[in-house]
């Protein structure tokens, strides 16, 4: 076709002229194989990929800046208190890093990438649900093993076989935890009864932590370390199942939710450098946002879900609805990755926290000999 014969007003649309791309925008381009395999360099390749593999990237920076920040990094305030002005107390003085996920991610093999991070105490506080408590025990007690999503809910109820996703719980193993808790929640009772202690969702895990004593437990490393995991949804799973029995069986005991919201948003107000993990939504996502408004919103965030925000539910809101909260800092530049957890999280881990502590080993381990 002539040129005369090419329609003006489709060619005025096809070749619309481009504005200058501004100098120094990173262009487009992945991994070559044709390198060989190199993790190292294929992660990196993830900030020039395009779509989540570049939110993976931005994660991966986020997290690093939680973990190579100090004190010592920023201006003394003249109204500072002095114990802040020392120059080895800012220079030890690190970010506060919350980190929340739900139930299921403990159900699966993520559990060991999470003691992973309380055992070397990378992370300050953990915000999870009673189904992320109970599991972790529950493990020490009888595996989780691996099924389909596809295993029919009548065919495994009869044969006593709870499903997550696809993985498999015997229910033998809840008897084992009822066997195994009954006892310290007859302590704790006596306890509360004789000494006055007044027991909230994160004692009782704490001491669930010290009573399991395996070190194969997420908790019992939080007991060890003295990491507070909050549970404010801690009826709600097994845990909640077994208060309810021992509460016929030895009735009394009271759990205080008033000292734990007091005490994760002191975190949060007391926090030099706040940074937020969350993988998953629901109860742990807006706790621990919620803590960050305390003081007008977190420095650093990582969302990992696959919730989207139309229906206007809190699991699917994106980080800039938090920031419009407070939840989140005006100047911070939040990630949200838009993935299954155990996907990408393994991954994310690999490039930060591991790294971090295998640069520092030395360090590591002189602070666990002090323990």
């Amino acid at each position: 076709m002539s040129a005369e014969q090419q329609p003006a007003k489709a060619v005025d649309a096809v070749f619309v002229e481009s504005v200058k791309v501004p100098e120094g925008t990173p262009i487009t381009k992945g991994y070559d194989f044709d390198n060989g395999i190199n993790y190292e360099e294929l992660f990196k390749t993830y900030a020039t990929t395009g779509f989540q593999a570049t939110h993976i990237s931005r994660a991966i920076d986020q997290i690093n800046k939680m973990l190579n920040w100090r004190l010592s990094q920023e201006p003394i305030d003249a109204d500072e208190v002095d114990e802040y002005k020392d120059p080895e107390v800012r220079k030890n003085t690190k970010c506060t890093i919350f980190l929340g996920y739900t139930s299921n991610l403990i159900s699966s093999g993520l559990r060991e990438i999470f003691r992973f991070l309380v055992k070397h105490n990378m992370v300050s506080c953990i915000v999870t649900t009673a189904g992320g408590v109970e599991e972790d025990f529950i493990k020490c007690l009888g595996p989780t093993y691996m099924g389909e999503f596809n295993y029919k809910g009548e065919t495994l109820r009869k044969k006593g076989l709870n499903r997550i996703g696809n993985l498999l719980v015997p229910n033998d193993n809840y008897c084992k935890f009822e066997d195994w808790i009954m006892p310290i929640l007859d302590q704790m009772l006596k306890e509360q009864k004789e000494e006055n202690v007044i027991w909230s969702p994160s004692k009782f895990i704490h001491r669930l932590g010290k009573e399991i004593n395996n070190e194969e437990s997420v908790y019992y490393w939080a007991y060890k370390n003295n990491i507070p995991v909050f549970c404010p949804a801690v009826t709600d799973g097994s845990l909640g199942d077994m208060i309810f029995f021992h509460s016929y069986r030895n009735p009394g005991l009271i759990m205080d939710i008033a000292q734990d919201i007091r005490k994760i948003n002191s975190m949060a107000v007391h926090a030099k450098k706040s940074g937020i993990i969350i993988l998953g939504g629901g109860v742990i996502k807006h706790h621990i946002a919620n803590a960050n408004l305390m003081r007008n919103g977190a420095d650093y965030s990582v969302y990992i879900n696959t919730a989207n925000e139309f229906d206007g539910s809190d699991a699917g809101a994106s980080p800039d609805e938090a920031v419009s909260w407070g939840k989140i800092r005006l100047d911070a530049h939040p990630v949200k990755v838009y993935c299954e957890a155990t996907t990408v999280f393994p991954i994310i881990v690999s490039q930060t926290f591991a790294k971090y502590y295998y640069e520092h080993q030395d360090e590591f381990q002189k602070e666990e000999q002090k323990n």
